[in-house]
């Protein structure tokens, strides 16, 4: 195929992803809205007047970077395992396999469906979460950057898990077991100052801790661990996670039945 009916392949795949979260939005865009603003409410002014300061913020200030973060994992990596893993089921993916379209189209198909999906309800937090603090960004550039790539990641890790799921009780597994373990302990509620120094160490090997350590120092200024490390350990996990996704399209594997 020539490098234009890739791209027209591309954009199928994309619009095709778009339109399935737009049409269903009451399942996809609206309940990270419904959770964030419970999350805003108890952490942020509940519980953070209490807690007073940290790092130099408000609390509410202080968590905002990391819940917007959450919506952003949690979305992107649903998106592509649910939407994959439905190609799978019902067969349909193994018609774009034998078709002339190369792997890397299909593979960039779905994942940038699911980085769509999560940056528009990062918008849609990020509005939710002016009604509740005021947010003055400090980088534009690392905002963007870190969104992006984190969006990236995790989308890559949903069609890793589709791939390997044999049934929709499969694409839960990860994201109950593996996913939110990682998020509340990756500092979206708290400093790795107040922990002592070796589950701080311990801490990052998570990869989470890289990613909202990021977002936060692009949106108050302020990290845990150093802006380089933090972009070169997600650019890391994210070359990794593409290259293996590239493995199993390229030997089907787990794909073709």
């Amino acid at each position: 195929m020539s490098l234009r009916e890739q791209w027209v392949a591309f954009m199928t795949i994309l619009r095709k992803e778009i339109k399935r979260y737009l049409r269903i939005w009451t399942q996809t865009l609206l309940p990270s809205a419904i959770t964030m603003s419970l999350y805003f409410v108890i952490f942020g002014s509940l519980i953070g007047s209490r807690i007073g300061e940290m790092g130099g913020f408000t609390y509410m200030e202080f968590v905002v970077p990391g819940l917007i973060m959450m919506a952003i994992v949690t979305n992107s990596y649903a998106n592509v395992v649910s939407s994959f893993f439905g190609s799978k089921f019902s067969h349909s993916v193994e018609e774009l396999l034998v078709s002339p379209v190369a792997n890397v189209v299909i593979l960039m198909g779905y994942v940038v469906g699911g980085v769509s999906r999560g940056i528009l309800v990062a918008i849609v937090v990020t509005l939710v979460s002016l009604f509740f603090t005021h947010l003055q960004i400090h980088s534009y550039f690392v905002v963007i950057a870190v969104v992006l790539m984190t969006s990236t990641l995790f989308a890559l890790a949903g069609f890793i898990n589709a791939v390997y799921a044999n049934s929709f009780d499969d694409i839960s597994i990860v994201p109950t077991f593996v996913l939110t373990p990682l998020i509340y302990l990756g500092g979206v509620f708290y400093s790795m100052d107040l922990l002592p120094e070796f589950w701080a160490n311990v801490s990052r090997l998570n990869p989470l801790v890289y990613v909202v350590n990021a977002f936060r120092y692009g949106v108050l200024g302020v990290s845990d661990v150093s802006l380089p490390v933090a972009f070169g350990m997600i650019a890391f996990f994210t070359v990794a996670a593409f290259a293996y996704s590239m493995h199993l399209l390229n030997s089907g594997k787990r794909l073709r039945q």
